[in-house]
């Protein structure tokens, strides 16, 4: 199991460097990456999240698909966009309403340096725009109007202080 990074943390807020070298020590990450998510019941982690300054994140849905995205880019987002009620393993147990594409197409590599694009629609779509945000040091509070974002914060912050009391 990996440490998640949490609010505050200098990692999150930091543009990720590209990944160049594709070899065990980032496949040996990606698994744990995949436990640690799993573990946390979260659907997406991105490398920030688990201390790592590279841009890569991966995805676990429900429904049991799993991917991994390496030097992602966001080539296309659909102009209908939807709502949707958004966590993340960062700020544990808050959630929020955002507005996002409902659509969007990325371009990245697998674990071995092989590019692909997909095409992504609802949970997929929504967890990649999350993910690829931590990549550039964007949260998803940060989506929301300032006064909504202080309260998500104080309510972790609520949360954070009690758990820490146990």
């Amino acid at each position: 199991m990996l440490d998640i990074m949490k609010l505050g943390e200098e990692v999150l807020r930091e543009k990720c460097t590209p990944v160049t070298e594709f070899d065990d020590g980032l496949r040996i990450l990606i698994q744990a990456m995949y436990e640690t998510m799993e573990e946390a019941d979260g659907i997406g982690l991105a490398a920030p999240q688990v201390g790592v300054d590279k841009r890569f994140f991966v995805v676990g849905l429900p429904d049991g698909t799993k991917k991994e995205f390496i030097n992602p880019q966001i080539t296309g987002t659909s102009v209908e966009t939807s709502p949707y009620e958004e966590g993340c393993l960062s700020l544990p147990n808050v959630y929020h309403e955002v507005i996002r594409p409902s659509k969007v197409i990325v371009s990245a590599q697998d674990m071995n340096g092989n590019p692909f694009t997909l095409k992504a629609s609802g949970l997929m779509a929504r967890v990649i725009q999350h993910e690829y945000d931590h990549l550039d040091g964007v949260l998803f509070i940060d989506h929301l109007s300032e006064e909504e974002k202080s309260k998500v914060v104080r309510a972790y912050e609520k949360k954070n202080r009690r758990n820490r009391h146990r």
